[in-house]
């Protein structure tokens, strides 16, 4: 039976994160959004849980990274082609994303990456595994 995923990432401003992925043209799932929490669909079985910093530290003993000052977590998400990708990356500069990568041409694969406003990394590439290179 497939399983579901949902990453939760802490974010400063609930409204300003929400805002800023429906500029990236993202919907939320209105079940497990509310003053404290969003859920920005990926798909139908993936989500990612943008939490209020406080309400995000009911869920754990340890102290919240700061996305800005250290690497928590690098976010990879897979579009259908090269052109996809840039256009998403111009969309999310638009919105306020910051660049961490220069794009990467592999041949077989294309990507490109950002920090949104709370600096959490996202990778956004494109990728053809029929011309992956054996090994």
């Amino acid at each position: 039976m497939p399983r579901n995923l949902y990453v939760n990432l802490p974010v400063k401003d609930l409204a300003r994160s929400v805002d800023f992925f429906e500029a990236l043209e993202f919907s939320f799932n209105p079940k497990f959004t509310d003053e404290n929490a969003a859920c920005l669909i990926i798909n139908e079985r993936t989500g990612v849980m943008l939490l209020a910093e406080n309400f995000f530290a009911g869920f754990t003993n340890k102290p919240i990274a700061d996305a800005r000052a250290s690497t928590e977590t690098l976010l990879a998400l897979s579009l259908d082609s090269r052109a996809d990708v840039e256009a998403f990356m111009a969309k999310a500069l638009a919105a306020g994303a910051t660049p961490t990568i220069e794009s990467k041409d592999y041949g077989f694969m294309y990507q490109h990456g950002f920090a949104d406003p709370d600096g959490h990394q996202w990778e956004v590439f494109w990728m053809d595994e029929a011309q992956m290179p054996n090994g």
